[in-house]
């Protein structure tokens, strides 16, 4: 192709009209290049591609509703209470829940949907979720093409949602395109609150490098992992500065670092503490900046310590903290996001005996670390952390009706919908979704499912939603709608 240019880039050309050649040329396409493969692909080929046209969009979903929606004749849990609310009905309009009707009331022009007395409940959400990195193993994660780990991430972003989850927590993984396709309505799935990039010192639970990647020098390449966008290694306060400013520039709701060692990754033992408190103190001293809070991955009783005198407000994991340790958490006000780790069929796989080990010693303190919670009064949130284990996500659900071993049905569903919905909240201003969540109310953000039986009863009817949920609607879209079935 031949184009002309004006006198003032007559430099670049080799004496004729084309300019495609000269180094100068050559070394902009080099940048374009760089920046289409790193940028474009890596942050919108989810949204872009990952469209209606793959299928990943019903017809149903791809339509907004032309009149308010009614849902009669059903029972509520709103999200708060442990009893049902019956014979009531919910008047959406919008993205939005108007009312709760009476039986008796008449309302006109609208859409009439009869729950025929089924269990109607608030979108369940998971406080721990890995968005991009839950459907595909370790393995595709480090060798596979980027644009291909994103599709499979939004064809797993449905699934999510028709598992009833209809908000998750991302705490780690670059989750920002798939978030915003979602929002723009391109493909289904959850509310997402973005963490961006974990970021992890050198040799912490988010450095996936190689050992033959090191040494790290000014002039070495970015690893896959970071490239990617799903860590960012960082030591020292300025370089933690940087990395939690530029997760907060990509959209990120809250930020996530490491604190501790880890089962996931290759190197670094569960004991081995990770941060020093000034580096720690300058990620929360960042996101305090832009009004929102660190959660931080922490294992032990010296991590959570550490997070807690730098100020961090939410623990992930925290199964090997001690008593006194969960004391202070009660007192200092943080949340523990906790999981459901009992090391049974549902967890995720790792390859290595020392992994499989760690894993154990982590399913051991999970039951201690729910009872020393309960105890002293955390705020608790539930989320399951499934990674790296494509089959494992179809167990959602399962997973976090497990907690009904230690809490009632009713307190373990609130804690999945209102409950969860608080956590989420505590991002403030970068609070992407600032209505109500996890709640049946006027003013709510409409994310509805309508169960066969009463989960209040029955809390494993939340583990079969393919049988159980026979609606299925977020922000006021039908996803699933089986009752003519």
């Amino acid at each position: 192709m031949l184009f002309q240019l004006g006198p003032k880039y007559q430099h670049l050309t080799h004496g004729r009209g084309c300019a495609c050649h000269s180094p100068q040329a050559r070394k902009l396409l080099e940048r374009l290049d760089t920046g289409l493969s790193r940028r474009s692909v890596l942050n919108g080929i989810a949204a872009s591609l990952a469209a209606p046209a793959l299928g990943f969009v019903s017809p149903v979903f791809a339509q907004n509703a032309t009149k308010p929606i009614l849902l009669r004749n059903a029972n509520i849990f709103d999200g708060m209470n442990g009893k049902l609310v019956e014979g009531r009905g919910v008047l959406i309009e919008g993205n939005f829940i108007k009312a709760l009707t009476a039986s008796a009331d008449t309302v006109a022009d609208v859409d009439v949907i009869d729950c025929g007395g089924r269990t109607l409940m608030p979108g369940m959400i998971d406080a721990h979720w890995h968005s991009i990195l839950a459907g595909i193993s370790q393995l595709v994660a480090m060798t596979a093409d980027i644009p291909y780990v994103h599709l499979v991430a939004a064809q797993e972003a449905e699934r999510t949602v028709l598992r009833g989850f209809t908000t998750v927590r991302d705490v780690g993984g670059p989750s920002f395109a798939l978030k915003r396709a979602i929002d723009e309505g391109r493909i289904a799935g959850p509310r997402i609150y973005p963490s961006g990039a974990m970021i992890s010192q050198t040799s912490g639970h988010g450095d996936f490098r190689l050992r033959t990647d090191l040494p790290r020098t000014p002039q070495s390449d970015l690893s896959v992992a970071e490239q990617a966008g799903i860590s960012a290694i960082a030591d020292g306060e300025a370089e933690v500065l940087r990395r939690v400013r530029e997760q907060l520039m990509l959209g990120a709701s809250q930020i996530k670092i490491m604190g501790s060692g880890g089962v996931a990754s290759a190197y670094d033992p569960i004991d081995a503490l990770q941060y020093t408190e000034p580096e720690m103190k300058a990620a929360v001293a960042a996101a305090a900046d832009w009004g929102t809070y660190v959660c931080i991955h922490a294992y032990t009783s010296a991590a959570v310590r550490r997070a807690l005198a730098s100020g961090v407000k939410s623990i992930e994991h925290g199964q090997l903290a001690d008593d006194e340790t969960v004391k202070r958490m009660a007192e200092a006000g943080a949340w523990w996001s906790i999981q459901p780790f009992l090391a049974d069929e549902d967890a995720n796989i790792y390859p290595s005996p020392e992994q499989r080990a760690q894993q154990q010693q982590i399913a051991e303190g999970t039951v201690r670390a729910i009872e020393l919670g309960r105890k002293h009064g955390v705020r608790i949130a539930l989320g399951t952390d499934i990674l790296f284990n494509p089959k494992g996500t179809a167990t959602q659900g399962k997973q976090l009706a497990k907690f009904a071993r230690w809490y009632d049905n009713a307190d373990v569903l609130r804690l999945l919908t209102s409950g969860n919905a608080e956590l989420a909240g505590l991002s403030g201003p970068r609070n992407p979704y600032p209505a109500k969540l996890g709640r049946i109310e006027a003013g709510a953000y409409a994310d509805i499912l309508l169960v066969d039986g009463n989960p209040l009863e029955d809390i494993s009817l939340i583990a079969d939603p393919d049988r159980t949920m026979k609606l299925i609607m977020k922000d006021g879209r039908i996803h699933k709608n089986t009752l003519s079935a």
